[in-house]
């Protein structure tokens, strides 16, 4: 068992998320962050998918009260155990009764802890991410609470293995597919788009990033269109020209006009970006977008190899 101390911005319990149920209305949630998510579930020999704490920001306190084994990867959020500080990308073994703190740090926004076997909680149509919206999935459908108790499995033997993994580079240009409202838009605003410089907005959460602009009036349209499905990585352009990057925990549908869509290999990048991070945007074309997602499949398969021999020694 672990229990929460404090449990900081949001923590919250997520895996790979909820697919086969947005024709239903039902959102995707899961770890905003997949590569983080899925490089720390391979540093203590679970399944990918296996569920996992996401921590948003920092600033909190877990006390484990049996013997585990856990990594972290993701932000930089400053963890100490029992005062002796830890580091993103490596696995750890935990001794009963000792006490996991993380600070705050400049390097991300979240940070992923598995655990040895997995959190255990039920699963909601096929799934164990906490959808904050719906309330379902996860610690009750909600973000956890100090004195709440989440489940493990107890992992009591010998842990030999000290091998440790990077994450894909931060990227600040981000790449995008053309969305299918791009040539609705005024040839000014699509350049406006491309070539400004875009800074996080602090309202903006796992349902979507919100960006500011100075070129907000070039961008500000009075489209007026049916709602249509959209999915997390689509970018709406709302009337006052400010764009939202959807995220997991992003509604279904939606009738703003959709610039674009970022490509799967750049999503995850969302996960990391702090109030104020400024980014840029680029449209590439599909063969781009492929050659971008295969190589950081690359990335996970050399990772998984290589946790594969250690494994089998």
């Amino acid at each position: 068992m672990i229990k929460v101390i404090k449990p900081g911005i949001q923590l919250t319990i997520q895996d790979l998320g909820r697919v086969g149920f947005r024709h239903l209305g039902v959102s995707r949630s899961g770890s905003l962050d997949t590569y983080a998510h899925i490089i720390a579930n391979r540093l203590v020999n679970n399944h990918d998918n296996d569920a996992v704490l996401e921590l948003t920001v920092g600033l909190c306190e877990l006390q484990f009260e049996c013997d585990t084994v856990i990594a972290l990867h993701g932000a930089d959020l400053k963890a100490t155990l029992d005062g002796h500080p830890l580091y993103p990308g490596w696995s750890y073994p935990i001794k009963a009764m000792q006490t996991l703190k993380f600070a705050t740090g400049r390097g991300g926004s979240r940070a992923y802890i598995a655990v040895k076997g997995g959190i255990e909680c039920p699963e909601v149509m096929g799934s164990k991410s906490t959808d904050l919206g719906a309330a379902i999935g996860g610690f009750n459908g909600r973000a956890l609470q100090s004195d709440d108790i989440i489940k493990i499995t107890p992992y009591a033997q010998p842990w030999l293995y000290n091998k440790g993994a990077l994450t894909p580079p931060k990227r600040k240009v981000i790449r995008l597919h053309q969305g299918p409202h791009h040539e609705l838009l005024t040839p000014e605003c699509i350049n406006a788009f491309c070539t400004t410089s875009f800074t996080i907005n602090p309202n903006s959460n796992r349902m979507g990033v919100r960006l500011d602009h100075n070129n907000s009036q070039i961008m500000q349209h009075s489209l007026s269109l049916h709602s249509l499905a959209v999915a997390p990585g689509s970018v709406q352009l709302p009337p006052d020209g400010n764009p939202i990057v959807l995220l997991n925990d992003a509604q279904t549908t939606g009738g703003y006009p959709l610039i674009g869509h970022v490509i799967e290999a750049d999503l995850h990048q969302f996960a990391q970006f702090r109030t104020a991070d400024s980014i840029t945007f680029e449209f590439v074309t599909l063969e781009q977008a492929t050659a971008a997602k295969s190589k950081l499949d690359a990335h996970l398969s050399q990772l998984k190899l290589s946790l594969n021999r250690y494994w089998a020694n």
